[in-house]
């Protein structure tokens, strides 16, 4: 008898999913925000608003992968997670705002932690 589970009738289902519950409803809001971002003043309060709720987003999913972390992360000590989050904050500033400067020097305090980790 045949196996007539949905998977075998039809194997590209989960892309089908994937591209309904994941990509477009995400989508859906970029194309809009492209459309309608020819129609917003920068410095309205709205902006503004909108601008430091974003950073504020972005900084507590900072804050959570240094004082929170799950997964392989958590393996990572606090203080080189935190010394971490400083060399990177660092070269961000120091290089003039740069974003891939900090992710670069964040990224080789725990490098340079994985390999101290290792050779020990």
């Amino acid at each position: 008898m045949a196996d007539w589970t949905y998977s075998n009738v039809v194997p590209w289902w989960p892309y089908v999913f994937i591209l309904l519950a994941g990509w477009l409803p995400t989508d859906i809001w970029r194309y809009l925000g492209v459309v309608s971002a020819s129609r917003i003043d920068e410095t309205s309060e709205a902006a503004k608003l909108a601008r430091t709720i974003a950073t504020a987003l972005v900084a507590a999913v900072i804050a959570q992968l240094v004082f929170f972390p799950t997964g392989a992360l958590a393996d990572i000590p606090l203080p080189v997670r935190f010394g971490s989050l400083a060399a990177g904050f660092a070269a961000y500033q120091l290089s003039r705002r740069r974003i891939l400067a900090g992710i670069i020097a964040a990224e080789l305090v725990i490098g340079g932690w994985a390999l101290v980790a290792i050779l020990i």
